[in-house]
């Protein structure tokens, strides 16, 4: 398992246990929050290396691969491209990136006049204006699809991620949420999704 974009490792050492061995990349060096989130998980099966992805040679080549918004943060989007040459042939990717039909720009922007960066609406923009100001870019599922098909890569799934409501204060406006309008994992409703989550076969 290689995990792009491990960050402190908050992920990648819950699962590594599953897995023969189990590899961290990021562009930042997370090795010290990485070493806390082992100790916390128990875990001893997985390895942290600070790694550009885009500019420096790839470490192996794995079975399985995790990327939980990364991709928008990437120099360019083709650079799936390296996703690919990590997976052994017939290894699986599961991804996750920020959906452009959610009400709310999640990564936020540099937007003139506005001190408040998480205007509504703003991620409904054309592409060429959205990401001008844009913090990151975002992604349709058929914008996210076709890069993923494009660099060798066959869909096994897709889905529409649900707002998690993490940011609201507890208190009856979240509880109403979540029992009634964000209660599943995921949803038909790209606008009540915050991510789009992709799984696809490496060919």
């Amino acid at each position: 398992l290689v995990e792009v974009g491990s960050g402190s490792g908050a992920t990648i050492t819950r699962l590594a246990h599953r897995f023969r061995s189990a590899l961290g990349i990021d562009i930042f060096d997370y090795s010290a929050f990485f070493k806390e989130q082992q100790v916390k998980n128990n875990d001893q099966h997985s390895t942290f290396r600070q790694l550009d992805l885009e500019r420096e040679p790839l470490p192996g080549k794995y079975d399985r691969l995790i990327s939980f918004e990364v991709i928008e943060h990437l120099r360019s989007d083709d650079s799936i491209a390296r996703y690919n040459e990590l997976l052994r042939p017939g290894g699986l990717a599961a991804i996750t990136v920020p959906n452009k039909w959610w009400i709310f720009e999640t990564h936020g922007a540099k937007l003139p006049l506005l001190p408040w960066n998480r205007v509504p609406f703003f991620s409904w923009l054309p592409t060429s204006i959205h990401e001008r100001y844009a913090n990151a870019r975002i992604y349709t599922r058929k914008r996210i699809v076709s890069l993923f098909e494009k660099h060798g890569f066959t869909i096994v799934d897709t889905a529409y991620v649900t707002a998690p409501m993490d940011v609201l204060k507890e208190g009856k406006l979240k509880q109403f949420l979540i029992r009634n309008i964000f209660k599943n994992d995921t949803t038909s409703s790209p606008f009540l999704a915050t991510s789009v989550f992709v799984l696809a076969r490496k060919k």
